[in-house]
C-alpha cells in the first residue's frame, strides 16, 4: 500500500531537521510516530530515558487499542506479548458481590482489558515503526526549551543527551521542524516552556502501588477486580501473569505519614484489609517497594500553538480511575495523525489543523474528567475519610437490579466517548516486525 505521501506526489526531500518531532517516547508518542512515519513523513521521537523500563507506569490496554492495533495489522503480534486479561468489575456488599461494569456484554474479541508491561507495549510498537524508513527515535534524548522562528512560531526543540551507563549530560542540541508535539507526560517541560498552565481539580486520594506473589491455584483466565473497604484504607488488586498488582488507596498528602509509620505497619495494614494476602506481605520488603502516584486531574485549554500541539498528559492528566488514560492519549495521537498528516505533507499546515485536533477530543476529555470527578465525590472522597464502609447503596441497588446498566460503563472504558479508527494511510493486512536487537 502507498503511503499518502506517494499518493499525493509529495517529493521525498532531504531535510536537515525533521517534520515532525513528538517530545516523549511514551504510548501516545509512539504511536504518533508510528502513524506519521507510515504516511511517509519525517518524524522524530525523543525519549530522555535510556530504555522503557519502569514499574507501576499504566500497563492497560483497552478495547480501543487492541482494535487499533487489529487495524494496523499488529494485532496478532500484540496478543503474543505477556499478557493477562481483566473482565468485570465488582463490588463487595456484605459477604456478597454485585458486578458493577460488566465486560461479558461486549462483543468479543474486544470484551476484555489486557495487562501489558508498558515497557513490552512500547518496545513492541517502536520495532513496527522502525520498519518505516521515515521513523526515528533518539534514546537519552531530553527535549530542554522550544525553538522560535522569526515570526514567533515553534519551529522545533533544544535538547540534552545523556550518557546512560553514568547518567553524565553528553552533550546539547538543537531540532527544528514543522510541527512539535508534546507528548512528555503530565509533568510537561514543553507546556511548561510554552506557557501554558492546566486547570488544576482537587483530588481527594493518593495511590501507593506494589506487588505481592501469586500462586498459580489463583490463576484465572479472565479476572475480575473488586475494591476492599476498611476504615480510612481502600485496596484494589489487578490480576497480573504471575503476581498481584495493588493500589493501597488513602487520602492525598498522606505519604510521609505512612513512610514513618515503616514497612511492618504499611504490611499489617495490608494483612487487616486483605486477610487472604497476609501470608505474603512480607514481600514488601521495605517502604522502597511502594511507589507513590501523586493523582491528579487537569487538563489545559488551548492545546496549541502555531507550529505546537500538545496530546494525552501534557494536555489533560487523568486520575487512575477505569485506568482508561493511556487510552485516551493513544486515541489523542490517531486524532491528531488523521488531521495533520496530509498538510504536513503539503506544507500547508495551520492552526486550523491544530484546533481540529483539540476540537475531536476535547468532548471525549471532559467527558471522562466529570464522570472521574464524580466517582471522586461519591466513592473516594467519603471513603479516604472513613465515611463509607462500603459502595454506595443507590449505585449497589442500580448494579443489581437494572442489568443493562452495566453495559454502559463497560462501553465508556473500553471504548470512550469517541473511541478512534485508524487512518487509512496507516492500516495493514499484516505487520511483521523486526525482532529487538
Amino acid at each position: 500500500m502507498n503511503s499518502l505521501r506517494e499518493s499525493l506526489g509529495v517529493a521525498m526531500d532531504q531535510f536537515e531537521s525533521t517534520t515532525c518531532v513528538v517530545v516523549g517516547g511514551g504510548p501516545a508518542g509512539v504511536m504518533l510516530g508510528l502513524l506519521l512515519a507510515r504516511a511517509g513523513l519525517e518524524v522524530t521521537v525523543l525519549e530522555k530515558h535510556a530504555d522503557f523500563l519502569r514499574d507501576f507506569r499504566g500497563d492497560t490496554v483497552h478495547p480501543s487499542t487492541i482494535r487499533l492495533l487489529d487495524e494496523l495489522g499488529l494485532g496478532e503480534g500484540f496478543r503474543a506479548l505477556p499478557q493477562s486479561k481483566l473482565g468485570n468489575f465488582k463490588l463487595p456488599t456484605g459477604g456478597n458481590e454485585v458486578t458493577l461494569i460488566d465486560f461479558d456484554r461486549l462483543k468479543p474479541p474486544y470484551d476484555y482489558v489486557a495487562m501489558v508491561p508498558q515497557w513490552d507495549l512500547l518496545n513492541f510498537l517502536v520495532d513496527a515503526a522502525r520498519e518505516e524508513p521515515q521513523f526515528t527515535i533518539r534514546m537519552n534524548t531530553e527535549a530542554t526549551d522550544l525553538l522560535y522562528d522569526d515570526g514567533g512560531k515553534v519551529a522545533g526543540v533544544a535538547y540534552r543527551t545523556w550518557d546512560a551507563a553514568s547518567g553524565v549530560e553528553t552533550g546539547t542540541g538543537e531540532l527544528r521542524a514543522t510541527l512539535t508535539v508534546a507528548c512528555d507526560g503530565r509533568s510537561s517541560v514543553i507546556r511548561h516552556k510554552a506557557g501554558l498552565i492546566p486547570r488544576e481539580f482537587p483530588v481527594p486520594f493518593d495511590t501507593w502501588w506494589f506487588r505481592l506473589s501469586r500462586r498459580a491455584d489463583e490463576q484465572e483466565r479472565l479476572a475480575s477486580i473488586m475494591p476492599r473497604f476498611s476504615g480510612s484504607d481502600v485496596l484494589l488488586s489487578l490480576t497480573r501473569k504471575d503476581f498481584y498488582q495493588i493500589a493501597y488507596i488513602a487520602e492525598k498528602g498522606k505519604d510521609p505519614q505512612i513512610r514513618a509509620e515503616g514497612v511492618e505497619s504499611f504490611r499489617a495494614r495490608v494483612a487487616r484489609i486483605r486477610p487472604d494476602l497476609a501470608d505474603r506481605v512480607d514481600e514488601i520488603g521495605s517502604m522502597d517497594d511502594v511507589h507513590l502516584l501523586d493523582v491528579k486531574l487537569n487538563r489545559i485549554k488551548p492545546w496549541h500553538k502555531p507550529g505546537l500541539l500538545l496530546i494525552g498528559d501534557a494536555a489533560h492528566a487523568m486520575s487512575p480511575a477505569g485506568g482508561v488514560g493511556i487510552n485516551l492519549a493513544i486515541q489523542d495521537a490517531v486524532a491528531a495523525a488523521q488531521r495533520i498528516a496530509r498538510p504536513l505533507l503539503q506544507g500547508t499546515l495551520g492552526e486550523a489543523e491544530l484546533a481540529s485536533v483539540q476540537k475531536r477530543r476535547w468532548f471525549p476529555t471532559v467527558v471522562i474528567q466529570n464522570m472521574q470527578l464524580l466517582i471522586q465525590k461519591a466513592v473516594f472522597s467519603p471513603a479516604v475519610k472513613g465515611q463509607l464502609a462500603g459502595p454506595p447503596g443507590p449505585l449497589v441497588f442500580i448494579a443489581r437490579h437494572v442489568p443493562w446498566f452495566r453495559k454502559l460503563p463497560a462501553l465508556m472504558i473500553a471504548f470512550g466517548p469517541r473511541p478512534e479508527h485508524a487512518p487509512d494511510f496507516a492500516r495493514r493486512k499484516t505487520a511483521a516486525t523486526r525482532k529487538p536487537a
